[in-house]
């Protein structure tokens, strides 16, 4: 099965090694093989149009046939976010408490996390979108540890919601709620994700219900991303790195936690690789670290496939260099 035949492509690895180049590539090579492809940036120093020589921003812009693009803020998310929180929970509380609240959801904005939680959620929605409009969906994604806090999210997040859940238990049906969500209804104890009834809030206090169905709602969205983010058939993890010692101790303790979670790594691409044709002293030199590097890669990542790019002697961008690295991406085996 050919990456491109997907549904939900992840591109990371550390910052500068071409991640950027790299997704915007495999998005062309896709469309260009008849997939109908949403490019998403995910990463807030967002180079997507930077590569392709046009602007994109927050909103769903046409690139080429059968690729659309889109640059998501994670500050606007933030925003957006704390926004729709506020008016929720205004709805829910008398008129004296609106100034805690406000006060509330200022310090929440600076918090650890408000920023990686309003994203994931939007992320969410992105795949449901793409799930229904598109074939393929690529997240161009932040550096390393901000994509792996992203992956783990779901299951926190699940977690906290079941947390909110517990803590407005304030009637017998929103019991029967916290019941359905725990492992008494048999379901899986080392799961914190549930699939809940759409009945279970039914005859609750039109407030409590009104909380728990938003909660339940939020739930059932972290659950089915998290149920594709695991299912390889579906989604693909694919890491880029460079023949260096840093990007290379990067991806190893990268890969070593996308493999503790069980995540679909399909491979690494190995980009800027020094041309045989690179002549002189000095880049003799470093052909011959890169070597010793190249050598490395093969040994730690020997159960991964590996996909190798080299060094070109311009840079990449616009639709016509794209197009040209798509060939290259299709040629190393991808």
């Amino acid at each position: 099965m050919l990456l491109t035949e997907k549904r939900v492509i992840w591109v990371g690895g550390k910052g500068g090694v071409g991640k950027t180049t790299v997704s915007s590539s495999l998005a062309l090579l896709a469309a260009n093989r008849g997939r109908k492809v949403l490019l998403v940036s995910t990463d807030p120093a967002h180079s997507l149009s930077d590569a392709f020589a046009r602007h994109i921003g927050n909103h769903i812009t046409r690139m080429a046939p059968n690729l659309d693009a889109l640059e998501i803020d994670p500050d606007d998310e933030v925003e957006q976010h704390l926004a729709q929180v506020t008016s929720q929970l205004k709805r829910f509380t008398r008129p004296e408490m609106f100034g805690e609240i406000e006060r509330q959801m200022r310090l929440t904005r600076q918090s650890p996390g408000a920023q990686e939680a309003a994203l994931l959620e939007r992320i969410a929605k992105t795949i449901e979108l793409a799930q229904q409009q598109y074939d393929l969906v690529i997240f161009d994604t932040a550096p390393t540890g901000h994509t792996l806090r992203l992956l783990s999210l779901p299951e926190a997040m699940a977690a906290w919601t079941q947390g909110l859940l517990k803590a407005n238990e304030k009637s017998e049906k929103l019991g029967a709620v916290l019941d359905h969500l725990t492992p008494k209804s048999g379901r899986d104890v080392t799961n914190p994700f549930d699939d809940p009834s759409e009945h279970a809030t039914a005859g609750m206090d039109p407030r409590n219900k009104a909380i728990a169905e938003t909660l339940l709602t939020r739930q059932r969205l972290l659950q089915h991303t998290r149920e594709i983010l695991l299912d390889k058939q579906q989604t693909a993890l694919l890491f880029v790195l460079t023949p260096e010692k840093l990007p290379i101790l990067e991806t190893s303790r990268a890969v070593a936690a996308l493999q503790q979670e069980k995540l679909p790594l399909a491979g690494l691409v190995v980009n800027r690789i020094l041309p045989d044709t690179a002549d002189g002293e000095f880049l003799a030199q470093r052909r011959a670290q890169e070597q010793k590097h190249l050598a490395d890669i093969d040994q730690r990542f020997h159960q991964l496939a590996l996909f190798k790019l080299a060094l070109q002697a311009t840079d990449i961008e616009g639709i016509d260099g794209l197009n040209a690295m798509a060939e290259r991406l299709a040629s190393s085996g991808i």
